[in-house]
């Protein structure tokens, strides 16, 4: 059983339902916040055939439109909102919580115009102090934990107390849970793999191998860290299951809206056709300026990050950003080599 007498869950998409059904499972009583009512409905049946397809939800959870009902009595609220629209749609609940709960960002990105992340948006939002907030980020492909697949992921908290306690609610047969308190690495590496994520499926989307996609993966690695550690990152957070292991199933993966959203860009699509074609938010195409801007503000160069920027902007081409990229300066390899990547 998990130290939590109930849970709420913030979103109905796949990875907020794959979640829900964890603390289902580890023994926390969840009730899901849906927007449509037809779909809260469903997962009061039993189901959420869009969003986890084939898979039936286990007993313990229940779903509603109300938001005040989903987190009454909740003693860990657990965000799975897209990020760019999260504080609006937790507005309504500034301060609602009740004493002493825990929020969890299951969100990766930076919020657009204010360069915040995710676990300060919640912070601003539900106005709560930067103790009670905790982030789970890792190789989370949602479909592969709702099958029971083995995998592991990382709770970051400031509090370790926290972050061992939101490890427990969650801790599964099949599901390991690592602690961590860099909660800004990994944050950091959460909202920028998306951004490589894109990189790569373009790459794969103009036909290019494995060779061409290894490179983008490592060089993003390096923008990661760089600018993760020039905002004080933990410098070994880049090289665990946030860092690496999240970037590797993200960028790897048919089961990323990301890869596959960059892989439909690189193979000619419009971003609006792109968008249109995919199943949920590709969050590396709504937070690619936001992390640009954010390192662009600390100095640092991200030349990907930027490549993907101009094409989700259409300031540039695919062939134009990836024949710049290619046709970069020659220089040392390492994080710390030169400013450039």
């Amino acid at each position: 059983m998990s130290g939590f007498s109930r849970a709420a869950v913030i979103g109905s998409g796949a990875w907020g339902t794959t979640f829900a059904c964890l603390l289902a499972s580890a023994g926390t009583p969840t009730t899901i916040w849906a927007r449509r009512a037809e779909l809260a409905d469903e997962i009061n049946a039993g189901t959420n055939a869009r969003y986890l397809p084939g898979t039936p939800l286990p007993a313990g959870i229940s779903a509603t439109t109300d938001l005040g009902e989903a987190v009454d009595g909740a003693g860990i609220v657990v965000v799975a909102v897209p990020s760019q629209v999260s504080r609006q749609v937790l507005a309504p609940l500034a301060g609602a919580l009740a004493p002493g709960a825990v929020a969890v960002s299951l969100m990766k990105g930076i919020e657009l115009g204010t360069g915040l992340r995710m676990s300060q948006v919640l912070g601003q939002a539900l106005e709560l102090e930067e103790g009670r907030i905790a982030v789970v980020s890792g190789p989370n492909l949602a479909d592969e934990i709702a099958a029971g697949q083995p995998t592991a992921t990382v709770v970051a908290a400031r509090d370790p107390q926290v972050a061992t306690a939101v490890a427990g609610a969650c801790a599964t047969a099949t599901f390991r849970p690592y602690t961590n308190t860099d909660v800004l690495g990994v944050e950091l590496c959460g909202a920028v793999k998306n951004v490589i994520a894109l990189a790569v499926g373009i790459a794969a989307g103009r036909g290019m191998g494995d060779n061409s996609k290894a490179t983008i993966i490592t060089r993003g690695l390096v923008e990661i860290t760089r600018l993760g550690l020039a905002l004080g990152a933990a410098p070994e957070t880049f090289a665990g299951l946030a860092g690496m292991g999240d970037l590797v199933a993200t960028c790897s993966s048919p089961l990323s809206r990301n890869q596959t959203f960059g892989r439909r860009l690189g193979e000619g699509m419009s971003v609006a056709e792109a968008s249109a074609a995919s199943r949920g938010v590709a969050e590396g195409a709504k937070s690619a300026r936001a992390v640009l801007d954010l390192a662009e503000a600390h100095g640092v160069e991200m030349p990907i990050t930027a490549g993907v920027v101009a094409v989700v902007e259409g300031s540039a081409t695919v062939p134009e950003v990836t024949d710049a990229l290619l046709a970069r300066p020659r220089k040392a390899e390492g994080v710390h080599a030169t400013p450039q990547a």
